[in-house]
């Protein structure tokens, strides 16, 4: 059968396995696990993408990535490139260190992120290695019990969807790994519709307008100029946009910017952060509420259509985004 097109869009999230060729080892010494997250780090931060969880095992890697802008095929490229010259000078080899194309299976991030955060970081107990996730090593998972500040792992948001509170989100986490300790393999994270997606075919429909709906030409256009157009269009005031209390007008109108500046203009969420001195993570779940809200609210659709045309009129062409 022949393969599909991976299918780009921001804000789409994967499951990932990349496996050794021919079942080989792929991991032989604990510098080479902290080789392999030291680049998933270094273009994290230069293609600006969420990780959510990862699992490295001896021969096969398990990655739960959320894209922006950059699409996850030139993502895995320049990591599985970079760790194979690696590996391959450390220990004197030549040739493929990965089996072909990795696998990816884009996700109902609302239906799946949390099952399958869980299912990853139980890799190493379904393949018997350890009783318990905490004793491995080389999961996300004690990064999501620490306390520590993980550059490399998005946990906020994860724990966010159990509880406010960290302590008691950190603890709901832990029972809710323990729950499914014994479940074994999962097949149904693998039996994906149209060799591709996981999720119902309400999500699979939605895929195919992003798909359609998708332009690759970004354009020129200031983000001071995308908030003016904003707030005269939905009548609320700068002071109330650029306020740093929870003010719920201001996060309103923070998440339709962050949508046209994403959007059009291909800002990355941590940039548009920068502009509203708020974190990454807090844009990012604006953005999704205001996604939420045209989908669901004729009226917000009507608004943003509008924003789109009068900040497209007359603008020049940026660049074209290479589609995955």
């Amino acid at each position: 059968m022949a393969r599909k097109p991976r299918i780009h869009f921001p804000g789409a999230l994967y499951h990932v396995i990349a496996r050794g060729n021919q079942k080989q080892k792929i991991f032989l010494d604990v510098q080479d696990y902290k080789t392999y997250l030291s680049y998933l780090s270094e273009y994290k931060t230069k293609y600006d993408f969420q990780l959510y969880a990862y699992a490295l095992m001896k021969n096969h890697v398990h990655l739960l990535v959320e894209v922006q802008q950059t699409p996850l095929s030139k993502i895995m490229q320049v990591v599985q490139f970079r760790y194979t010259k690696y590996f391959n000078k450390q220990y004197k080899k030549v040739g493929h260190l990965f089996q072909g194309r990795f696998k990816a299976i884009l996700c109902d991030k609302d239906q799946y992120l949390l099952e399958l955060v869980r299912y990853i970081h139980l890799n190493p107990v379904r393949a018997k290695i350890v009783d318990d996730p905490q004793k491995y090593s080389w999961t996300s998972h004690s990064i999501y019990l620490g306390d520590e500040q993980s550059k490399i792992v998005d946990k906020k948001f994860v724990l966010s969807q159990f509880c406010k509170n960290k302590k008691k989100a950190q603890w709901e986490y832990r029972q809710f790994i323990s729950s499914a300790i014994n479940s074994g393999h999962q097949n149904k994270f693998y039996q994906v519709k149209d060799q591709t997606f996981l999720g119902e075919d309400e999500f699979v429909d939605q895929i195919e307008v992003e798909k359609h709906n998708y332009d690759p030409i970004i354009f020129d256009i200031p983000i001071e100029e995308i908030v003016f157009e904003v707030l005269q269009a939905i009548g609320i005031k700068r002071e109330d946009m650029y306020s740093s209390s929870r003010n719920r007008n201001g996060a309103y109108g923070r998440g339709l910017v962050g949508y046209l500046a994403k959007k059009l203009s291909g800002y990355m969420i941590k940039d548009i952060g920068i502009h509203f001195k708020r974190e990454p993570m807090t844009i990012s779940q604006a953005i999704t509420k205001e996604e939420r809200r045209i989908i669901h609210n004729k009226d917000e659709k009507k608004i943003v259509e509008h924003l789109e045309k009068k900040l497209l009129s007359g603008r020049r062409k940026k660049y074209l985004i290479t589609n995955a």
